[in-house]
């Protein structure tokens, strides 16, 4: 790690457990929905773009749902496994936020179709599903900010935060950026999250959550 910078990036393949053929699958899903900007994608487009047989999206996912959730599940993947790495690391625990703060709004921007897939799995797509999103993506997501909270608070950088409502907080932001960016282009007039809106997001949330979360004495040297 060089200037406390870490490798926040999503991997483009799949774990080596997965086969050639789902992974073309999923990297065809993918380009799909950041092409159109949505998940409404068909299994036949996402069959022709692969250049694979659409029948055999239930040989190695179930249905379509499964494809959803592998897909999601690939995308987070490095995000997830990066947070016990960052928790380890011997820097302070405001570094460490500023780089998870970083990380996270990068892999949203990096999958702009994420949370969508989220909100899909979560809310209407089965209850396995559901319960498949919380365990890899919701509680270790919770679980990394109730540590990382405890340990800013002991180490008197951070005031004591709620994990819930910081959770609720990081996340409902960058999910909004992306998921009511839509409303905003018609109601402002606003553009698509380019690579330079997403630093300016980056710089925005850091400066508002070290705001209100950062002892006198911590902010003062920020």
């Amino acid at each position: 790690m060089t200037g406390h910078q870490l490798n926040t990036s999503v991997p483009t393949r799949l774990p080596s457990g997965r086969n050639a053929t789902a992974e073309k699958l999923l990297v065809a899903a993918s380009e799909l929905m950041i092409e159109r900007a949505s998940i409404e994608v068909s299994l036949s487009d996402i069959a022709q773009k692969s250049g694979v047989n659409a029948a055999l999206v239930k040989y190695h996912f179930g249905n379509k749902d499964g494809l959803l959730l592998a897909l999601l599940a690939r995308d987070a993947a490095t995000e997830m496994s990066q947070l016990e790495y960052l928790i380890s690391q011997p820097i302070t625990p405001t570094a460490k936020l500023r780089l998870h703060i970083g990380g996270i709004i990068r892999a949203y921007h990096q999958f702009p179709y994420m949370n969508r897939l989220i909100h899909y799995l979560l809310h209407e797509s089965s209850t396995e599903a559901a319960d498949e999103v919380s365990q890899f993506f919701v509680a270790p997501l919770l679980d990394f900010h109730r540590r990382l909270l405890a340990e800013g608070v002991k180490a008197g950088e951070f005031r004591d935060i709620d994990p819930v409502l910081f959770y609720t907080s990081l996340i409902g932001a960058c999910d909004h950026l992306f998921f009511g960016r839509h409303a905003m282009s018609r109601a402002t007039g606003v553009g698509p999250v380019t690579d330079e809106v997403c630093r300016d997001y980056i710089k925005h949330m850091e400066a508002l959550i070290f705001g209100g979360m950062l002892k006198e004495r911590m902010a003062s040297s920020e």
